[in-house]
Parts: C-alpha cells; structure tokens; sequence
C-alpha cells in the first residue's frame, strides 16, 4: 500500500501532459520558499542540519546551479522520470537529490524510508505547506511517498523511471538493481562509502587557540550528526607529523573534543555506548588497535598500529581510532574507491594538491576543511549531479 505524504494521489506509471524545463520558473519559485521554511529560526535551533539544507535552496544558488546545467553548446531537456531510493539514516539527503532532479525538471518520485527520523517529518510539512500555494504542476509532477517492503511497487517504478538513483549499501544497491529497468533508463548509485579526518601536527601546534577550538567544533558536527553512520562521517583520525612523539596533539585534540561534545549537546545513548565498546574490543581482538580509551560514553579513542587497520565499517557514534604518518603521501596506497570525504585541518594548498595528484583519481572524491565533510555540493561521489539529471542534443546547423 502506497502512502502519500508530499503531492497528490494518482497513477505514477501514467504518462503526464506536463512539461517542465530545465529550470523551470515554477520549480525555482517552489524550492525557494522551501528554503524560507527551512531556515526559520525555529526550525533552524530543532534541526540545524536543515539550515545547510536552506541555504543549498536559496534562489541564489538555484540560479546558479540552472547556469551550470545550461553551459556547453549543446542543448539541455530534463532527463525524464527519475526514482530516487535515499537512505533512513541521513534523513535530509533526498531532498538534494530530488531537488536537483526538479530543477533540471524532471517529474520525480522519492521513495521515504518508513525508519527516517524527526528531520525527515519536519522537511514533508514544510513541502505541504509550500504546496499549498505552488502551481498545481508541482503536486502532479513531484511525489514523496512511503511503503512497505513491496517489491511489485519497487519494479513498477523501475519500469516507470529513466534514471534510478540508489542511495545505501553495496546491499541495498544490489536489491534494488534486481528490478530492471527499460532498456534506456540507468542507475546512478550511490553505494558503501568511507571518510577520513587527517591533522597535520605542525598546523595544529602552529594555530591559535581559537583556530583550534574552531577546528574541533568543526569536526565534532561532521562526526557526531547522524550519528557518525554518514558516509562522509570520518571514520579515522590521521595525524600526520614527522616527528616522532604527537602524543600532546592528539592530547589536546581529544581534551578539546570531550569539551566541545559536552557544550554541544550530543550524547549518545547507553546501548550505543555498549556496541561502541564492544566493536572496539573486537578491534582490538584482531591486534588493529595497541590501546583504547573510553574517557566519557560520547568518545572513544584507539590507537591503530598501523593505517591499513583502519576500519572501514561503521563502529559507533564517537569511535576515532587515531594513527600517525609522516606525511599525506604515506596514506596513498590505503586509499582506494570506496573512500568518500577526506577533511583535513592545518596542511598547506600545496600538501593538500601533492596528495590529490598522487591520488590521481583512484580513491578519495572529496578534500575539504573540517566542519564541511556533510556539506552537499553538486557534485557528489565524482558526479556532477545537475548534468547527470540531465539530457543533451547537439544541433549541427
């Protein structure tokens, strides 16, 4: 049973006489006062996730993202019908996927995790209440809905899309790639990622202390929203310093941490602090980690033996095994392309620029500042999302 909750009731596989455009004035105006609803300071103190959410949708970057799409010499057309398949446990990235989709006037359908969270409710009565006054185009194009594990639903919105977009686990995209779709349409997935947090010892010791403390209430809101579960959550902490003994960096790093954690707010409840504990054990177990600290439920801190210990998988909200390298360049051969986000603080442009060219593609999609690892941007996971919801005819006169 299919349950709306954003647009109105119909038949989804139905052709529609409707026609948007790549950035059509109608969607432009709806997103924009989404984005009024999402940055009220109400909504903004509940949920501050939904603040970067507001500011992706304010009429100045829509404008910009439409010019993007539209640049080169070919002609631009919506893609077509798009079904986006988002994640429950980052309960505001569908509507950047499906808000992007919209822009470049697709008619879209967003399958809502049944498992999302308060954020994801909060976002759905703002969408109503934006419809109420949008032009009816957008209730008939655009659905949010909800339903159980229903596979004859799923295959038939498959058969109905030209382009899929899966968000979750290499698991999900699997069960979800069962359902085929026509011989034109294709997927666009997004699978299992892992991200990174280096510290250049040197920067560290060479910022002030406000540049410090700014450093770790940036990385305690990439880590500690979501639960550390996203994919551009770091999952490791590398320092990296030629001298031997950074024992008073990752000290203080820490310290400040349990400060920040503790002002902020986030805790992390006692059966997450159990499976923390336990995960951790089990790392150890497999002589990955040489010492652990457990200093409050909201941190734990592990020392890794060596970078390829790593872990990959999800720990626990507050879990940061620490290792140490002599340079950015040590890391090369660890990474591969199931890493994601790597956030860094304290590096030069010129450290940070060697360490993407040795790169060269081959792991690591995203190098960004602490604070900025659950910034969406347009391009995301190596894609250039605007042009992939898009189509393209060349006119040779």
């Amino acid at each position: 049973m299919i349950q709306y909750r954003f647009g109105v009731e119909g038949d989804l596989t139905a052709p529609s006489d409707d026609r948007l455009t790549v950035g059509d004035p109608r969607v432009v105006d709806f997103l924009a006062k989404l984005a009024r609803k999402l940055l009220a300071p109400a909504v903004a103190r509940r949920h501050p996730e939904l603040g970067s959410l507001g500011f992706f949708l304010r009429p100045a970057e829509l404008h910009r993202t439409v010019e993007h799409m539209r640049q080169g010499d070919a002609l631009v057309f919506p893609r077509g019908n798009v079904f986006h398949i988002p994640p429950a446990n980052v309960d505001t990235i569908f509507v950047y996927s499906w808000a992007l989709s919209a822009l470049a006037g697709n008619h879209n359908v967003v399958r809502i995790s049944e498992r999302s969270a308060t954020a994801a409710d909060t976002i759905l009565t703002a969408l109503n209440e934006v419809l109420a006054d949008a032009d009816p185009v957008i209730a008939r194009t655009q659905r949010m809905i909800t339903y159980g594990r229903d596979d004859a639903v799923t295959a038939a919105l498959s058969k109905w899309a030209d382009l899929r977009v899966i968000w979750g686990g290499d698991s999900a995209v699997e069960a979800i790639r069962k359902h085929p779709l026509r011989p034109s349409a294709r997927d666009l997935t997004f699978p299992d990622r892992t991200s990174w947090a280096a510290l250049s010892a040197d920067g560290w010791r060479a910022s002030d202390p406000a540049k410090r403390r700014a450093a770790v209430l940036g990385f305690t809101n990439d880590s500690y929203w979501f639960d550390q579960a996203a994919c551009s959550s770091p999952r490791a902490v590398f320092i990296v310093g030629e001298d031997a003994d950074v024992s008073d960096v990752r000290e203080e790093f820490v310290e400040l941490l349990l400060e920040t954690v503790d002002q902020r707010g986030w805790e992390i409840d006692a059966a997450m602090a159990v499976e923390k504990r336990v995960n951790a054990y089990g790392m150890a177990a497999t002589g990955a980690v040489s010492s652990m600290e457990f200093p409050a439920n909201t941190v734990t801190a592990m020392s890794l033996i060596t970078v390829p210990d790593a872990p990959r998988r999800w720990i626990g909200a507050g879990a940061f095994p620490f290792a140490q390298v002599g340079s950015l360049l040590e890391l090369v051969p660890a990474m591969n392309r199931q890493d994601q986000t790597f956030s860094h603080f304290g590096f030069t442009s010129e450290q940070l620029r060697e360490f993407a060219l040795a790169l060269g593609g081959r792991g690591v999609d995203r190098i960004v500042p602490f604070g900025s690892a659950l910034t969406f941007g347009s391009i995301w996971d190596g894609y250039d999302l605007p042009r992939e919801f898009t189509r393209l005819t060349t006119l040779v006169e």
